[in-house]
C-alpha cells in the first residue's frame, strides 16, 4: 500500500507581512482539501519568519509572528538567526511559550543547561498508522552573537549525526528544516542518506523544482514570502521505504488574500503603533540626514558609540540613518523608522596600517555609493564614513581619488604598527564591506543593544 504525505512550507519571510495573507489563503485551501480527502499533511516554517525591521515584530519582540503562525495552523518550525540573535535572552527564551506548534532545533542549547520548555531537537509525527516522520531543525551557528546571550550554537552537522543515530530507528522518513544555507544543505544530502527532504533557507536561494542529491531532495522558497513550498513523500508500506519525493516552489502572485489574516494584521499594526508611541525627546529644530555628508545626527551617534564602548575611535557609515527627523516629539516609532537595522555595536582591534587602508577605501566614490545588501543592513547605500576620535587631513590635489596627508587619533599621528580599538557596526565585521575589519582576530560584540538604542541615548542626552 502507498501513502503520501503532503508538506507545505515557508522560509525567510522576514516579516514581509504584505505577502502573508496570500500564503495563509493558500494554506487554508490545502488544509480544507486534505481534511476532506482524509489525507495527511504538515505545515512547516524554516526560520527568519520575523525581522525587527517591521514595526509589528519590533513592538511585540516577535510574539506577533508566533500569533500569525498559530492562526495559520503551522505544525513544526525551526528558528533562524533573526529569532535567535536579534532578541535578548529573555525575549528569545519566552518567544514560543504560547506556540501551538512544535519548535525544533538540534544545535542550539542554553549554556547553563536551562533550555526553554518549547525547544526540542526533533519531533516525530505519526502521519498515518503505518508512516512515521521525524523532523529535525538546524540553524546557523553564529556563536559570536549566541555566546554573549548565554546560548551555544553547536556544530550543526555533528549534531545532525548524533540526532539521526537516535531518531532513525524510530521513523520511516526524515525531514530536515535547515536554516544553514545551500552549501550546508548539499553536504547534508551528500553525507546523510537517512534524510529524504531538506527544506533550505538562510541564504535566500530558490529552487522552483526540487534538487535531487543522493537520497535527498533539496527545496527552497527564496525570501520575503514570494513563494510557498509544496512537497510530497510517498511511502510504500510493503517495502517500508519512501519510493517517491517531489518538491516545488509556487509563486503567490496570483493567489487571493485571506481576509481574516488581513484583519488580524491590521489589529497587530494598531497594537504596535500604541506600543511605540512613547516620546524619547523633543527636538527644538529638525535633524537633517544626508548619506553623503557628515551631519550632526550621525556625528552624535558616532560619538555615543565611542564613549559607550570605550574604544579608541568609532566609525559609522552615514547611510545607517535612513531619514531626517522633523522638529518636535521623537517617538520610539520614529527611531525604528530611521534606524530599523538589527545591527549591534562591535569593537575590533586593528593595527594603524590596517585602519589606514579602511579609511583610504572609505574615501572613494565607489565605496560611498556602494549599495549594501544583507549583513543586517536595511538601508540603501553605504554613505560617507564618519569618525570620532580620528581626524583626516587630505592633500589639496586635483585627482579622482582623495589622497591622505595625515591621520591623527586623539590628537596623535597614527602609528602604523600600533594596535587601536575601533568601535563600529557589526556589519563591517562580516564579508567584504571592510576586509581589514572582517579579518580582525579580536572582535567584541555588544548584545542585545542595537544601533538605534545608542541613537536613543544620543538624542536623550543631546
Amino acid at each position: 500500500m502507498k501513502e503520501t504525505l503532503h508538506i507545505y512550507y515557508t522560509s525567510d519571510l522576514h516579516s514581509h507581512f504584505e505577502n502573508w495573507p496570500k500564503i495563509v489563503h493558500f494554506l487554508k485551501e490545502k488544509i480544507h482539501q486534505h481534511k476532506r480527502k482524509q489525507e495527511p499533511y504538515l505545515i512547516l516554517d524554516n526560520g527568519d519568519h520575523l525581522d525587527r525591521v517591521q514595526p509589528i515584530s519590533e513592538a511585540s519582540k516577535g510574539l506577533s509572528n508566533v500569533t500569525l503562525l498559530n492562526e495559520a495552523k503551522y505544525d513544526v518550525v525551526t528558528f533562524g538567526n533573526n529569532e535567535g540573535i536579534t532578541l535578548d535572552r529573555d525575549e528569545f527564551y519566552h518567544l514560543y511559550d504560547d506556540a501551538n506548534f512544535s519548535v525544533v532545533c538540534a544545535n542550539v542549547v542554553s549554556q547553563d543547561g536551562d533550555n526553554p520548555a518549547w525547544l526540542k531537537r526533533y519531533v516525530i509525527k505519526d502521519v498515518t498508522p503505518n508512516f512515521k516522520v521525524g523532523i529535525v531543525g538546524l540553524t546557523a551557528p553564529f556563536n559570536h552573537f549566541y555566546h554573549p546571550m548565554g546560548w551555544d550554537a553547536l556544530d550543526p552537522l555533528k549534531q545532525l549525526k548524533l540526532t539521526l543515530t537516535e531518531l532513525t530507528p524510530q521513523v520511516d522518513s526524515i525531514i530536515v528544516l535547515s536554516h544553514l544555507g545551500v552549501d550546508q544543505d548539499e553536504l547534508i544530502a551528500k553525507y546523510f542518506d537517512e534524510v529524504d527532504l531538506i527544506i533550505g533557507g538562510h541564504t535566500h536561494h530558490l529552487f522552483k523544482e526540487g534538487k535531487h542529491i543522493n537520497n535527498s531532495i533539496l527545496s527552497a522558497v527564496g525570501k520575503f514570502g514570494h513563494y510557498v513550498g509544496q512537497a510530497s513523500l510517498t511511502y510504500d508500506t510493503d517495502k517500508r521505504a519512501v519510493i517517491e519525493k517531489t518538491a516545488y516552489a509556487l509563486s503567490i502572485d496570483t493567489l487571493k488574500a485571506d481576509p481574516a489574516t488581513e484583519t488580524l494584521l491590521d489589529t497587530l499594526g494598531e497594537q504596535a503603533s500604541r506600543t511605540m508611541s512613547d516620546v524619547v525627546c523633543t527636538l527644538p529644530a529638525p535633524l537633517e540626514v544626508d548619506w553623503f555628508k557628515e551631519t550632526p545626527i550621525i556625528q552624535s551617534l558616532t560619538e555615543t558609540l565611542k564613549s559607550w564602548t570605550g574604544a579608541d575611535i568609532a566609525m559609522l557609515n552615514a547611510g545607517i540613518i535612513l531619514e531626517s527627523l522633523p522638529k518636535g516629539d521623537v517617538t520610539l516609532h520614529d527611531l525604528h523608522r530611521i534606524c530599523p537595522h538589527p545591527i549591534n555595536p562591535a569593537v575590533v582591534e586593528m593595527t594603524g596600517r590596517e585602519l589606514q587602508e579602511v579609511i583610504r577605501e572609505g574615501l572613494t566614490d565607489r565605496y560611498i555609493h556602494y549599495p549594501v545588501v544583507g549583513y543586517g543592513f536595511r538601508g540603501k547605500v553605504m554613505g560617507v564614513l564618519v569618525y570620532d576620535g580620528l581626524e583626516i587631513e587630505l592633500k589639496e590635489v586635483d585627482c579622482h581619488e582623495p589622497l591622505i596627508r595625515s591621520i591623527s587619533i586623539n590628537q596623535k599621528l597614527l602609528d602604523p604598527n600600533e594596535t587601536y580599538t575601533l568601535a563600529t557596526a557589526d556589519m563591517f565585521t562580516f564579508g567584504h564591506l571592510a576586509p581589514n575589519i572582517a579579518h580582525a582576530s579580536k572582535k567584541t560584540y555588544f548584545m542585545p543593544e542595537f544601533m538605534r538604542d545608542l541613537l536613543k541615548i544620543s538624542l536623550e542626552t543631546a
